[in-house]
């Protein structure tokens, strides 16, 4: 009990401790063990709800005088043992002997009587853990079980409990976890929702309630239990069909995977767990999962991305004919000041567009925005009058679609500041510097040109291009902006914007 762990270490004071924190300071294990350790910890819940008890892995310290408990698992099938988390906690070799009984002897250990230390009825149980059937063992699982709500079990309960007797054999032989599992679909099923067990030849000898209506959904109208489990399933889902072959394993428990199998709209997640016990396979669990209305949300996620994708591909179309139009106007045009005009405006309308493409091709409203600055140099370089070189110099990252576009906006009017103004018929440089915290995102756009005008103010200039700069950092993005001209000639300015991290 909580009680009779008797000593904690100093960081399970401050926070509970990790597992890999905790086996790489206190214990000897090596990677392989410390990889065992960790693929037992992540599926052992299975073996907490089956035996409706908590569990904790305890693992001996680097002097093998001390047993560290490195993991804690509370069961959902059933009341705890232990409210307060005992991650972290140590105990002397001695204080526990069923811990030293299951390490030493190498078995399966229960105590005769319940343990009333705590004011409830407990069972104390271990189990070692070792990482295959030749290796040693590297550590012991207590498995405690509230007796306080004990009553005669159903024949749900039963079942449960001989899977567990099973399934902890297994961790005493090393044969669970399965180390050639494929990874987890989703989310694995668990027990609450929905087992059968099945004998060696595949067929189902329970089916819980749940497991039992699953199958109902699937068109299933026969009795379960008896039946074999992959032809029924193939026959309900494959009629017309080549039978999937991952099904065909997964529902006669022969390989440690999982599949889904589709029939009349609904959509139901299958996992087994092969029983191997003594060298011979006895059976096999099958989890059962009804991941109908899951499925059906994400297709409809789907949909509403495509839509946007087609939206923002659809805008980029008609901003790009709109610059066609902005630009065949301004050839027609006799006034030279008309027709930088009605330029500028293309190249602003332009910087939006390229968003918008990018947009289209992103699965979510972020954007890689280095794509969309590179092109907005090459896009500046090319029209430039002068031979300017653009550079960039560090990484935007990704960035809402919200920040983006006015960011590229700034970004091509600061440039297009840069090569007309700043150089007019000579030659230069333009270095675009950018630094991004989780937070912040801040750059300068710094040229060697002519500079600023002795009497230059950015809140009274005339510029449209610094106008809409201002209006867009300040107004639209709360950021900060300054221009400054440069000790070594040229302009510099500088932006700071809050954004979220990407």
């Amino acid at each position: 009990m909580v009680d009779s762990l008797s000593t904690r270490t100093a960081a399970h004071h401050a926070v509970v401790p990790t597992l890999s924190d905790l086996v790489s300071r206190h214990t000897a294990l090596d990677s392989a063990g410390v990889d065992w350790i960790h693929s037992l910890v992540s599926d052992w819940q299975l073996l907490a709800d089956l035996s409706f008890a908590d569990l904790i892995l305890w693992v001996p310290d680097q002097s093998g005088t001390r047993w560290v408990a490195v993991a804690q698992m509370r069961p959902t099938t059933g009341p705890t043992v232990y409210h307060d988390d005992v991650v972290g906690m140590s105990i002397a070799v001695g204080e526990r002997p069923l811990i030293d009984v299951a390490w030493a002897e190498n078995r399966i250990c229960r105590e005769g009587d319940p343990d009333w230390s705590s004011g409830v009825p407990v069972r104390e149980e271990t189990i070692p853990v070792r990482r295959d059937k030749e290796g040693p063992i590297i550590g012991v699982i207590q498995r405690s079980t509230n007796l306080s709500s004990a009553r005669t079990p159903s024949r749900l309960e039963l079942t449960y409990l001989q899977s567990a007797s099973d399934l902890a054999q297994m961790v005493a032989e090393g044969r669970f976890p399965f180390a050639e599992e494929e990874p987890i679909l989703v989310r694995s099923p668990r027990v609450g929702d929905g087992l059968l067990r099945l004998d060696k030849a595949g067929r189902v000898t329970y089916a819980s309630p749940n497991a039992l209506s699953a199958y109902r959904r699937l068109g299933l109208h026969a009795d379960l239990v008896g039946a074999d489990l992959g032809k029924t399933t193939a026959d309900l889902c494959y009629s017309d069909e080549p039978i999937n072959e991952d099904l065909m394993l997964v529902a006669s428990g022969r390989a440690p995977r999982e599949t889904e199998v589709e029939n009349g709209g609904t959509v139901v997640q299958l996992r087994a767990i092969p029983l191997i016990v003594g060298g011979g396979r006895i059976g096999a669990l099958v989890l059962i999962r009804d991941v109908t209305e899951l499925r059906r949300r994400e297709r409809e996620l789907l949909t509403k991305d495509a839509t946007i994708r087609e939206i923002h591909h659809r805008v980029k179309n008609n901003l790009q004919t709109v610059a066609a139009l902005l630009r065949l106007q301004a050839r027609r045009l006799n006034n030279p000041e008309g027709q930088e005009a009605l330029n500028e405006a293309v190249r602003r309308v332009g910087s939006i567009a390229i968003v918008h493409e990018i947009l289209a091709q992103m699965p979510e409203e972020m954007v890689e925005f280095d794509d969309i600055a590179d092109r907005v140099i090459a896009m500046t370089a090319e029209v430039a009058v002068a031979q300017v070189a653009i550079k960039r110099v560090g990484s935007f990252g990704v960035l809402p679609a919200a920040v983006a576009t006015p960011i590229a906006m700034v970004l091509t009017e600061l440039l297009q500041n840069a090569v007309e103004h700043g150089f007019a018929h000579s030659s230069g440089n333009v270095q675009i510097v950018v630094s991004r915290d989780a937070d912040r995102l801040e750059f300068t756009v710094a040229d060697d040109g002519k500079g600023l005008p002795e009497d230059f103010d950015l809140e009274a200039t005339g510029s449209l291009g610094l106008q809409i700069v201002r209006t867009l950092v300040v107004g639209e993005l709360s950021g900060r902006l300054g221009v400054a001209t440069r000790d070594s000639g040229g302009t510099e300015v500088s932006l700071s914007i809050p954004v979220q991290s990407g």
